[in-house]
């Protein structure tokens, strides 16, 4: 946008740009954010606040090429390109190419819906590698085809976004039936919707599972939105929706070696009220702890929100091919198994998480590039 007016006040700088658009920017705001408070190679800023004047003075503004030239009662000049002041006006905060708008689904997209791409290109082409980033951001589940036969052939792809999350149960993880497991997922049985390590005080962002073989009879994946089961239940029953998106429950995974407790909500809100998680295993969510006259309206919201996990109406069903590898937001979409004869064939799925932060700064990086924005 490029400035129309400036109007001046001691205490703030009025903008109105060619198009209608106004800003009012506080002196105090212009002062700390002066271009010469910010080292010139880190980008990280130097200015202490506190050697500043709480109410500084703003004298004069005035339009310098394409930036603006500000003078202080303390003698300080600050040149401040237009840019900066149209990207960063108060009450609107600067554009991110990682915020993308979840698209809620629920059984109706159907295994076919789900987007596809395939890995050679998603590991040599970046403005490849945008678009499935986008489209896994939107709808919080993929399916990427095409893998060689190798164990890390995965583990490439998920570090074409960035480093691997490591927790108790490693950096990569097996899920196979094992004769001593310490999860269900290393199990043959049915595993119902759920997410994975609510126990963890942040649990893990986008979830790799890549299938080596799934010869075995059954065996075949769940998922779910979670953010369309928050959704529908908000519409149909605000009372539980508030109380599982209030009241921290503990969960807790234990074995031999690790002890793992949290307190969360099922549902977490975001800074605009808006659901950004969900938090859902009933497999590790422990004794509940909450005060004994609120256990009975709580029990009744856990319920309905449990009754929705095992509702057709939300779940797609499809069993991976060796091959594939299902991507998703481990904090978004729920995800489960069918159970499995593993005397029929064998079954083996390689995994590993890459956290919301390092996909997030991912796409900001390909958008820093150059690549196309355009959805």
């Amino acid at each position: 946008m490029i400035v129309s007016t400036l109007e001046v006040r001691a205490d703030a700088l009025h903008i109105m740009w060619t198009n209608g658009v106004t800003a009012t920017y506080p002196t105090l705001w212009l002062r700390d954010n002066c271009p010469s408070a910010f080292h010139p190679q880190t980008d990280e800023r130097l200015l202490d606040l506190l050697t500043l004047d709480p109410s500084p003075t703003l004298l004069s503004a005035d339009l310098t090429g394409d930036a603006v030239t500000l003078r202080y009662a303390d003698g300080h000049v600050s040149l401040i390109p237009e840019a900066l002041l149209s990207a960063h006006r108060p009450g609107h905060p600067a554009a991110d190419p990682a915020d993308i708008a979840p698209q809620l689904w629920r059984a109706d997209l159907t295994a076919a819906g789900i987007p596809r791409f395939p890995a050679a290109q998603l590991l040599v082409d970046d403005d490849a590698l945008r678009n499935w980033m986008r489209q896994t951001a939107e709808v919080g589940l993929s399916v990427v085809g095409g893998l060689d036969d190798r164990i890390d052939s995965g583990v490439d792809v998920a570090r074409r976004i960035g480093f691997l999350r490591e927790t108790n149960f490693g950096t990569t993880f097996e899920v196979v039936n094992r004769p001593d497991p310490n999860n269900l997922a290393y199990t043959a049985v049915t595993l119902p919707l759920h997410t994975d390590l609510p126990n963890q005080e942040l649990p893990p962002g986008y979830q790799f599972l890549h299938c080596l073989a799934n010869e075995a009879t059954g065996g075949g994946s769940l998922f779910a939105d979670g953010f369309a089961l928050a959704e529908d239940l908000l519409a149909e029953d605000a009372e539980a929706f508030r109380l599982l998106s209030e009241i921290a429950i503990p969960f807790r995974f234990h074995d031999h070696e690790a002890d793992i407790r949290v307190h969360a909500p099922v549902i977490q809100l975001n800074r605009h009220g808006v659901v950004s998680e969900v938090r859902y295993n009933a497999h590790i969510a422990a004794m509940f702890d909450m005060p004994a006259e609120i256990m009975p309206q709580y029990y009744r919201a856990y319920r309905a929100i449990m009754a929705k996990t095992r509702d057709p109406k939300y779940r797609l069903t499809f069993k991976l091919t060796a091959g594939e590898m299902v991507v998703f937001d481990n904090r978004r979409v729920l995800h489960g198994r069918e159970s499995f004869d593993p005397s029929s064939g064998f079954r083996h799925l390689h995994g590993c998480y890459v956290d919301r932060g390092e996909f997030s700064s991912r796409l900001r990086l390909l958008a820093r590039e150059g690549t196309d924005l355009t959805p």
